[in-house]
């Protein structure tokens, strides 16, 4: 088929890789404009959908918006069969959906009509679903509202969302392959009604971990931030984005003053039941929560490199009984 592809991060890429390895002819790219970025924040970046689209020697367009009657020509003009879309990020209005001879079909990371918008996986993951998907789905008017053509399933279980997000890429690409090998035999559900939920825009301020919450939730939180915007705490005045960390198991009850191991071995020296929430528990950076404790396994403070959490220690110290 003649397709114009429209995406812009990562989880685009291995579509338009898909479409071009299937056969199809990729009429153009669109994409999102260059964004500042590099080491200094000052340089423009292309969107890696730009970056593959140039190596694979396929025209790029990058418009700021759609809704011009010169744009919206220039789209039409392409006389495409399909437009095949994968996170682009600008909303297509019903001229350029209606212009590709069968309409636009986008790859959306979720299981429609749950986690409907910009950041189902991450969603997904903060809320503790057990699964997730991608969908393949006719696009309308609305916001991730069309019939599904065709869909697939992950688990989630203890998944990052760089994890997370990279599998789906890999099923979306082959369940868009799929679907324009069939469009034909192939006939869109209508969303049901019920189940309807909305996946916001991550906001960097959620990013801040909320040691008043479950230790589930925490854990959860830093696998759903993971790889950005990254969750933190601060301490000493400097932030530490926490990318991994763990439950701490339930122990046996000891009084509230008790010091020392648990007889299970869990926390380990050191050890401070209860206490206020985001307080240091242990020399291991065991930390309170609202009904529980976490304990992170791999950070970052600002400027530096990954390192487990014994190596922070090593070189900043967080003794217990520190308040984050």
């Amino acid at each position: 088929m003649r397709i114009v592809f429209m995406g812009t991060p990562d989880f685009a890429v291995p579509t338009l890789d898909a479409l071009v390895a299937a056969g199809h002819e990729v009429l153009a790219a669109y994409t999102q404009p260059p964004r500042p970025g590099g080491r200094r924040g000052r340089e423009l970046v292309p969107s890696p959908v730009q970056r593959r689209a140039e190596e694979l020697g396929i025209p790029v367009r990058s418009p700021v918006r759609l809704r011009g009657a010169d744009e919206q020509a220039a789209f039409a003009a392409l006389e495409a069969d399909v437009g095949a879309v994968a996170a682009y990020g600008l909303i297509l209005p019903q001229a350029v959906l209606d212009a590709p001879r069968r309409g636009c079909l986008n790859v959306h990371g979720s299981l429609l009509p749950r986690w409907r918008g910009a950041a189902p996986v991450q969603r997904a993951i903060m809320a503790g679903d057990d699964e997730t998907g991608v969908c393949i789905m006719q696009m309308e008017a609305g916001l991730d509202t069309g019939p599904v053509l065709l869909d697939g399933r992950a688990v989630i279980g203890a998944k990052t969302a760089g994890e997370l997000t990279a599998e789906l890429a890999t099923m979306g690409a082959a369940l868009m392959v799929e679907t324009l090998a069939t469009l034909d035999a192939r006939v869109a559900v209508p969303q049901p009604e019920a189940g309807v939920t909305y996946a916001a825009k991550i906001d960097k301020a959620e990013a801040r971990i909320d040691w008043s919450r479950p230790p589930t939730e925490v854990e959860r939180l830093v696998r759903a931030m993971n790889p950005a915007p990254g969750a933190w705490f601060e301490v000493a005045g400097e932030r530490v984005k926490v990318l991994a960390a763990e439950v701490i198991p339930p122990f046996p009850t000891l009084p509230s003053d008790s010091r020392g191991p648990s007889p299970r071995g869990g926390l380990g020296p050191g050890f401070r039941r209860g206490g206020t929430v985001g307080l240091v528990l242990d020399d291991k950076l065991a930390v309170a929560c609202g009904d529980g404790a976490i304990r992170p396994r791999l950070v970052q403070r600002a400027g530096r490199g990954v390192q487990t959490a014994d190596e922070l220690l090593r070189g900043f110290s967080i003794p217990a009984e520190t308040q984050l």
